[in-house]
C-alpha cells in the first residue's frame, strides 16, 4: 500500500526535530568543552594565582627611609642599618605558645625596659591582667573602669567601638602605681608578648626587638629551630639625627619599627595604604614629606608549611625613599641655636626681665622666601630648664608692636590719606580726655623719619584719616564705620603676610589672633601693632616682602627631592609668589625701605646693627602686654640688594615700666646672627 502524503510529512517533521536536537546537544557539548579548555589551559595561570591569593597572606615591610640634607649636603636626618628580631605568627600558635616564647625571648636576649615607651608599659599592664581568670574582677584591667562603665561595656551599650573605648579609658587611667605592680620580668615578657600578637590575624611581620647586638643576631641564627616564627631582619633601619636638638622639632620624628602607625594618625595613614606595622613620620617634616621619604614597601606572599610556620616569597622588592634637600644651612642654624639659647639662659628671669621665658628667630632668603635658619627656646623660670621650640616660629603668636609700622605707612600713602614727605608734628594727642603719644615727643616728622624714630602719633593720624575722621583736641574720636576701617587695615597688612597662614611646608601652622572691640580707639592701637597677633614667621615674611620690593613669598623648608644616591631631581619646591604689591604703589614701598634703613643708620635700631660692617635695614617693635613688653625686630640685609631677611621675637622680655629693658633682639640676637650669615655668604 502506498504511503500517504500525510505520513511522509510526519516523518519529515520528526527527522527535522531529531536533527535540531542533535545539533543542540553537539553545540552544548562544544560550549562545555571550550569552557573547560579555557579554564584548564588558557586561564590556568590566572586561576592558580587567584587560588594562591585566597590561600596566602600578603606581608608588608617598610623600605629604608630617604635622608634629609641641608643646603650644602650635610645630613640632618640619617637612615642607618638596624638588625631587628622579627616575628611572624605560626598559624597553629595558641595563647600558651605566645606566653612561652615571650618568656624565652626575655630570658635569652637583651631586653631593656628603658627602651619601652609609656604606651608600651600601659599596654603591658593590660596584657598582664589578661592572664588572670575571666572571673577575676581585675581581669584585663577592667577594675579600672567604673561600675557604670563596666556595665555599659558588658551589655553592649558602647556598640561596635566598645573595645576601642575601653582601651582609651584604661590607657588614661593606668599610671606608675599600676605599672609598679609588675616585676621587671613580667613587664618585659608582657611587652614582648604584646608585640608578638599584634597583627597576628593579618600575618604581618612584627618587630619584637630593635637594633639588637651582633651576639643576639648570631644566637638566633644558630638556634632558629628553638624559636619558631622568629627571624633576623638584616634589612631593618632606624632614624638618627646627627645634629641633636638643632631644628629637631621642625624635622620631627619617625615611629620605630616596634611602634608602627601612631594611634592619632592611624586613620590617615591607613587611608593612604600604609599597614599598621609601618614606620612613618609622626611630626614635623618627617610627617609633611612622609610619602616621599617612605619609599616603596616590600610585599611578600606568606604561606604556611605543614608545621604551621610561615614561608615568605618576596613579590615586590622594597625601594628606598627619596632624599629631601632643605634650604637650611646647618652652620647658620647652629649659630642661631647657640645665640638664642645663651641669650635666654643668661637673661631669662633676671631683674627687669622676670617674665622673659621664650625667644624665637627666623632667617629667610629674601629672594625666594626659603628658610635658611629657624630657632626657638622656652625656659622654665623656676628650674631654668630649657626646651627647644623652633616650631614656635610658626605655631605660637606674638604681639608685633611697632615693627608693623612699615605696613601702616604704606597703607596710608596707598590710600592717599598721607603723602610721601608730608610732615606731621609728633606731640601728645588728647582724644576725649585720654592722652595718646609716642615714647617721647619727636616734633615734626615725615613718613621716613616716623619709621626711623618709631612715631606713634604719625601712625595715629594715618588711622584717623583712613577712618574718615579728624583729630580735634579733647574731643572723642568719631568713626562712622569702625569695622569697615579695621577690615581695610587688615587687608593691607595681609598684603605683607600678616594675619594669614604663610603656607609654610610644615604641619600645625597657626594663623593669627584678631583683636576685637567697639571703641574707635582700636584703630589707633592697630596702627602701631597693639591689636592683632601674628606668628614670628609671619613677621619674617612681612620683612621679606619689603626687602624683595613687594613679593609675598610662601616660605618653605624643602628645596627639592632626589633619587637615593643620585642628583636626579624628582620634585622641586622653587620660588612661590603668593602675591605682589601693586606696581603703581612702588614709590610708597620705597619710602618704607628708606625708613627701615634710617632706623639702623641713625642708631635708633641700636648701635650693634649699625656697626656690623654691612648695611642693614630694620624696624623694632615693643608691644605692651599687661605688666610686660614683647620685643621684636624685623629687617633685612644688605639694604641695597637684600639676600636675607629676619624676624626676632622675645615675648614678655621686659617689665612694662619707664626703665624698660633694651630690645634684646637688637642688642644680643640679630647682630651675631647677621654677622654669621655674611661670614658664610659675603656681600658682593
Amino acid at each position: 500500500m502506498k504511503r500517504t502524503n500525510q505520513n511522509v510529512s510526519v516523518d519529515q517533521v520528526i527527522s527535522n526535530r531529531i536533527l535540531i536536537l542533535t545539533l543542540i546537544i553537539v553545540v552544548c557539548f562544544l560550549v562545555i568543552f571550550l569552557r573547560l579548555f579555557y579554564l584548564q589551559i588558557i586561564s590556568y595561570n590566572d586561576y592558580t594565582a587567584k587560588r594562591e591569593d585566597y590561600t596566602s597572606i600578603k606581608q608588608y615591610t617598610s623600605a629604608p627611609r630617604g635622608q634629609i640634607y641641608d643646603c650644602k649636603g650635610r645630613i640632618l636626618a640619617k637612615t642607618v642599618v638596624s638588625h631587628n628580631i622579627v616575628f611572624t605568627s605560626p598559624n597553629n600558635f595558641d595563647e600558651d605558645d605566645y606566653e612561652l616564647y615571650a618568656k624565652r625571648i626575655v630570658k635569652v636576649f637583651s631586653v631593656s625596659a628603658k627602651d619601652f615607651t609609656d604606651e608600651d608599659k600601659k599596654q603591658a599592664y593590660i596584657t598582664y591582667k589578661s592572664f588572670l581568670s575571666p572571673s577575676d574582677n581585675e581581669y584585663a584591667a577592667n577594675h579600672l573602669l567604673t561600675a557604670k562603665e563596666l556595665k555599659q561595656y558588658k551589655n553592649g551599650a558602647w556598640g561596635d567601638d566598645a573595645e576601642s573605648k575601653r582601651y582609651q579609658i584604661l590607657m588614661n587611667r593606668i599610671g606608675k602605681k599600676q605599672i609598679g605592680e609588675m616585676s621587671q620580668a613580667d613587664l618585659k615578657m608582657c611587652v614582648i608578648y604584646q608585640r608578638m600578637v599584634d597583627n597576628q590575624s593579618t600575618g604581618q611581620e612584627n618587630v619584637v626587638l630593635e637594633d639588637v647586638s651582633d651576639d643576639d643576631v648570631a644566637y638566633l641564627v644558630e638556634h632558629k629551630t628553638d624559636f619558631p616564627g622568629f627571624d633576623v631582619d638584616f634589612g631593618g633601619w632606624k632614624r638618627e639625627y646627627p645634629y641633636g636638638e638643632s631644628l629637631s622639632d621642625v624635622l620631627g620624628s619617625v615611629t620605630t619599627s616596634t611602634q608602627g602607625l601612631p594611634s592619632e594618625l592611624a586613620s590617615y595613614y591607613l587611608s593612604k595604604g600604609y599597614q599598621y606595622n609601618a614606620s612613618v613620620g609622626k611630626s614635623g617634616l618627617e610627617y609633611q614629606y612622609n610619602d616621599l621619604l617612605a619609599g616603596t614597601t616590600e610585599i611578600a606572599k606568606i604561606t604556611y608549611d605543614s608545621k604551621g610556620l610561615a614561608q615568605k616569597e618576596v613579590i615586590q622588592e622594597a625601594k628606598k625613599g627619596y632624599d629631601i634637600h632643605l634650604s637650611i644651612d646647618i652652620d647658620l642654624q647652629s649659630t642661631l641655636d647657640n645665640v638664642l639659647k645663651n641669650t635666654l639662659s643668661e637673661n631669662g628671669g633676671t631683674k627687669n626681665r622676670e617674665n622673659f621665658q621664650s625667644l624665637f628667630t627666623t632667617v629667610l632668603n629674601s629672594k625666594n622666601g626659603s628658610v635658611l635658619a629657624m630657632s626657638g627656646y622656652q625656659m622654665d623660670l623656676d628650674t631654668k630648664e630649657m626646651t627647644y621650640f623652633a616650631a614656635g616660629n610658626y605655631m605660637s603668636l606674638v604681639n608685633p608692636g611697632s615693627c608693623i609700622k612699615g605696613a601702616t605707612v604704606y597703607m596710608g600713602e596707598s590710600e592717599h590719606v598721607v603723602s610721601p614727605g608730608e610732615v606731621i608734628v609728633d606731640k601728645v594727642m588728647n582724644i576725649g580726655g585720654q592722652e595718646f603719644g609716642s615714647y617721647e615727643d619727636h616734633g615734626p616728622v615725615d613718613d621716613v623719619s616716623a619709621l626711623q624714630v618709631s612715631s606713634n602719633v604719625y601712625m595715629f593720624n594715618v588711622a584717623i584719616r583712613l577712618a574718615g575722621s579728624s583729630y580735634v583736641e579733647k574731643e572723642p574720636l568719631a568713626v562712622a564705620d569702625l569695622q569697615g576701617t579695621l577690615n581695610l587695615m587688615r587687608s593691607y597688612y595681609s598684603m605683607f603676610g600678616l594675619g594669614n597662614k604663610t603656607g609654610v611646608d610644615a604641619p600645625n601652622e597657626s594663623s593669627s589672633y584678631m583683636g576685637y572691640g567697639s571703641e574707635p580707639g582700636m584703630i589707633l592701637n592697630y596702627s602701631i601693632g597693639q591689636f592683632d597677633m601674628y606668628t614670628p614667621l609671619q613677621l619674617a615674611t612681612y620683612g621679606t616682602t619689603i626687602a624683595s620690593g613687594g613679593n609675598l613669598y610662601e616660605p618653605h623648608f624643602m628645596a627639592y627631592a632626589t633619587e637615593v644616591n643620585s642628583s636626579e631631581v624628582v620634585m622641586s619646591n622653587g620660588k612661590k609668589i603668593k602675591s605682589t604689591l601693586p606696581e603703581k604703589n612702588a614709590q610708597y614701598l620705597e619710602r618704607v625701605q628708606q625708613g627701615f634703613r634710617a632706623c639702623v643708620s641713625s642708631g635708633y635700631c641700636g648701635d650693634e646693627l649699625k656697626d656690623i660692617g654691612v648695611e642693614v635695614s630694620a624696624k623694632t617693635g615693643t608691644a605692651e602686654v599687661g605688666d610686660y613688653t614683647t620685643a621684636n625686630l624685623v629687617g633685612y640685609a644688605p639694604s641695597s640688594s637684600p639676600t636675607m631677611s629676619f624676624a626676632c621675637s622675645a615675648p614678655t622680655s621686659s617689665m612694662n615700666t619707664k626703665s624698660v629693658a633694651p630690645n634684646i633682639c637688637q642688642t644680643a640676637v640679630m647682630p651675631e646672627v647677621v654677622k654669621k650669615y655674611f661670614e658664610l655668604y659675603p656681600a658682593s
